[in-house]
C-alpha cells in the first residue's frame, strides 16, 4: 500500500524515487514475492538475532515498545521493524537501539532495489527486506518485529524460527484482505504461528479462540492464551503471574487502561521464552520508560501548540471501532468521568476507514470536532465527517483544510482540551508540525 514517504536526505528520497518508478506490487498479501526477493539478498532473515514477532490490530506497536524497552533495559542490544512511520522514513528500522541513519538507509534501500528487478514487491516487501538485510549485517541480541497487515501473509512472516509470538488486541480492520469477521482476522493473526514457538494472546471468545487454537496446532506452536496460562489485573499496579510465579509492575507511563493489557503480553512473550532471559527490574523499567508516538500522546510545547496555552492536546493515531473503544475508556481521566472538560476534537480519517465505529464509543464526550483532510491519501470528505459526527449527537461541527487552521479555529472558541486523532498519516503531519519529531 502506498506510503507517500518521503525523505529529506537526498540520497533517501533518490531510493524512495526508485522505488515509486518502479510502480511496485498490487495490494496482494503473499509471500512468493519477499521470498524470492530475500533469496536474491542470500536469506538475511535466516540469519537474525532471537525475533520477537507481534501480531494484532489494535496495541501492537506498543507491545514491541514493552519487548523492545524490557530487553534494552535488560542489556540487551535490539533491533525493531515497525510501520508505519510518522514523519521520518528512518523510524521503520531501528539498529541496535539507534534509529537507522541516513547513508546506511540509502545504502541498503539501493542494495534491495538493485535486487528487485522482475519480482514486482511492495512497498513494505522492499522495506521489510531492507530492515532484514540491515538486520543480518549489525550486531545485536533480538529482534522486535511488528506485523504489518495481517500475519499468515505478511512479508514478516517468512521468520521461520522466532523465540516467542504474539498478538495483541482484536477488532475490525483491513476487510479487503483478512476478512470481514473476528474469526477470520483472528485466523488470518495467528497464521504467524511457528513450530516449537509460544504463542501468547489475549483472552478472546470461543467464537475467536477456535481459528487461533487450529493455527497454532497446525504450526506445532504452543499456544498460551491469557486466563489459561498467564493472568494479569489493572489497578494502582499491574499484578502479573504465570507458571514462574507473580510481577507487581508499575503501571504504564503510556496513558490508557488497555496499556496493562499490552504490558502485560510483552511481559508473558518474555517470560514463556528461555534464550534471553530478562530480570522483573527490567519489566519494571519498561513498564514506566516505554513511549509510542501517536497512542494518546500528550503533545508537548511547539509552534503548533504554542496557540493553546496550558491547554493540554493529546495525538492519537485510531482509526477503527477498537481504538475508539480503547480511547472512550482513557478519556475519563483525562477530560473528566462527566466531560467536565469539554473535548474538542480535530479528524481526518482515510476513505477506507469506519468513522462513526471510530467515534461512537467517545462521541457523549465530545463537545465540538473540526474534520480536516489528510493529505497525500485518499480520505474521507470533511463535510462528510462532520455529517456522521452530526448523527452521533456532536453538537458543534465545522471543517478546516489542515489542523493548524482547525487549531486556530479551536483556540478562538475557547477549546479546554483537544484531541486529534483519526490517522496515523495525520498524526504525523500534525508530529512534524509540532517540531516533535520520533527517536
Amino acid at each position: 500500500m502506498a506510503d507517500h514517504a518521503v525523505s529529506a536526505d537526498p540520497n533517501v528520497q533518490a531510493q524512495l524515487d526508485r522505488l515509486w518508478s518502479l510502480s511496485p506490487g498490487a495490494d496482494v498479501l503473499g509471500l512468493d514475492r519477499i521470498t524470492r526477493l530475500l533469496a536474491r539478498l542470500g536469506d538475511p532473515h535466516h540469519v537474525l538475532p532471537p525475533v520477537f514477532h507481534v501480531a494484532g490490530t489494535n496495541g501492537k506497536g506498543s507491545t514491541c515498545a514493552y519487548l523492545r524497552g524490557a530487553l534494552e533495559a535488560a542489556g540487551y542490544r535490539v533491533h525493531a521493524y515497525t510501520s508505519p512511520h510518522l514523519v521520518r522514513f528512518n523510524e521503520r528500522i531501528r539498529l541496535a537501539g539507534r534509529l537507522i541513519d541516513d547513508p546506511a538507509l540509502a545504502a541498503v534501500l539501493a542494495e534491495v532495489l538493485d535486487h528487485a528487478d522482475g519480482i514486482g514487491a511492495s512497498f513494505f516487501e522492499i522495506t521489510t527486506a531492507a530492515a532484514f538485510l540491515a538486520f543480518s549485517r549489525t550486531p545485536a541480541d533480538a529482534c522486535v518485529i511488528e506485523v504489518g497487515l495481517g500475519g499468515r501473509l505478511d512479508a514478516t512472516n517468512v521468520i521461520p524460527t522466532p523465540v516467542a509470538c504474539g498478538i495483541a488486541a482484536l477488532g475490525i480492520d483491513h476487510q479487503a484482505f483478512l476478512g470481514d469477521t473476528l474469526p477470520q482476522i483472528a485466523g488470518e493473526k495467528a497464521g504467524i504461528a511457528k513450530p516449537g514457538a509460544p504463542l501468547l494472546t489475549m483472552r478472546y471468545p470461543p467464537d475467536i479462540a477456535a481459528p487461533i487454537a487450529r493455527a497454532a496446532t497446525a504450526a506445532g506452536a504452543r499456544w498460551l492464551p491469557l486466563g489459561a496460562a498467564w493472568h494479569f489485573s489493572p489497578g494502582d499496579s499491574v499484578h502479573y503471574a504465570d507458571y514462574a510465579g507473580s510481577l507487581d509492575l508499575p503501571c504504564p507511563a503510556l496513558p490508557g487502561a488497555h496499556q496493562a493489557g499490552n504490558l502485560a503480553l510483552a511481559t508473558a512473550m518474555l517470560r514463556h521464552q528461555s534464550l534471553l532471559p530478562v530480570p522483573a527490574e527490567a519489566i519494571r523499567a519498561a513498564a514506566r520508560g516505554a513511549r509510542w508516538p501517536a497512542r494518546l500522546q500528550r503533545l508537548a510545547p511547539g509552534p503548533l501548540t504554542a496557540r493553546f496555552g496550558a491547554t493540554p492536546v493529546w495525538l492519537d493515531g485510531g482509526h477503527n471501532a477498537s481504538a475508539g473503544d480503547a480511547i472512550a475508556e482513557a478519556l475519563p481521566a483525562l477530560v473528566g468521568p462527566a466531560g467536565d472538560r469539554p473535548l474538542a476534537v480535530v479528524i481526518g480519517m482515510l476513505s477506507n476507514k469506519d468513522a462513526a465505529g471510530f467515534l461512537a464509543p467517545f462521541a457523549s464526550l465530545v463537545d465540538r470536532l473540526i474534520a480536516v483532510p489528510v493529505p497525500g491519501h485518499a480520505h474521507h470528505a470533511p463535510d462528510a465527517l462532520c455529517d456522521t459526527a452530526a448523527a452521533l449527537g456532536i453538537p458543534h461541527t465545522g471543517v478546516a483544510g489542515d489542523v493548524a487552521i482547525a487549531c486556530t479555529h479551536l483556540h478562538a472558541a475557547g477549546a479546554k482540551a483537544v484531541l486529534i486523532a483519526g490517522s496515523l498519516y495525520l498524526a504525523g503531519e500534525v508530529l512534524n508540525a509540532n517540531d516533535e519529531l520520533p527517536d
